[in-house]
C-alpha cells in the first residue's frame, strides 16, 4: 500500500523527490502539494484504492493517508 501510495504521489506531482518522501512528511509543507495536486491525489486514492473518501478527511502527512488507507480499504 505505501509503494502504490508513493506511485500516486510522485503522478500527481512529478517534482518529487522519492528520497524525500518519509511516513511524517507533510503533504503541503514538505513535498509542496498544492490545491490541485491535493485534490488529483484524493481522486487517485479513490479510484485506485476503490474507497470514497469522507468529504471532512484532511491528510496533513504521508502517515495519515496511509492509516486512513488501512483502516477504511476495501475487502
Amino acid at each position: 500500500m505505501e509503494q502504490k501510495l508513493m506511485e500516486l504521489l510522485l503522478e500527481v506531482a512529478p517534482g518529487i523527490d522519492p528520497k524525500e518522501v518519509k511516513m511524517e512528511s507533510r503533504l503541503q509543507a514538505d513535498l509542496g502539494l498544492d490545491s490541485m495536486s491535493g485534490m488529483l491525489l484524493l481522486m487517485e486514492i479513490e479510484d485506485t484504492f476503490q474507497i470514497e473518501l469522507e468529504d471532512t478527511v484532511r491528510f496533513e502527512t504521508v502517515g495519515d493517508v496511509c492509516k486512513y488507507l488501512c483502516k477504511h480499504k476495501a475487502t
